[in-house]
């Protein structure tokens, strides 16, 4: 059994720009949160197993997709997001994507 990754995020983390939003949908979504584990993020390295997240994310839904695709987004611009794919989300989803964006840009 993995732990939780979220069990352990630094403080300096919630302040930078990069994890902010990215820690907040993985912290705050459901499915996000059940992969939020040291399997796939290594906060003392500030890294994120990227590949395995999408890989195990296959079966999920469209609006679980862009949840990870944007949580991914807003930790590294090079993993692409389409933000017209928003409207998969539920009234739920799509304030906790606008709280991760705001927090990301500001």
């Amino acid at each position: 059994m993995t732990s939780s990754a979220a069990n352990t995020i630094p403080i300096d983390h919630m302040r930078d720009r990069y994890w902010r939003g990215t820690l907040h949908l993985f912290s705050k979504q459901p499915k996000l949160r059940g992969v939020f584990t040291i399997q796939y993020f290594n906060l003392h390295y500030r890294s994120i197993k990227a590949s395995g997240l999408k890989r195990i994310s296959a079966p999920w839904s469209q609006s679980e997709k862009f949840m990870l695709n944007l949580a991914l987004h807003l930790y590294n611009e090079c993993h692409k997001v389409n933000l017209c794919d928003m409207d998969y989300l539920d009234p739920n989803n799509k304030q906790l994507a606008f709280e991760a964006i705001k927090m990301r840009f500001g």
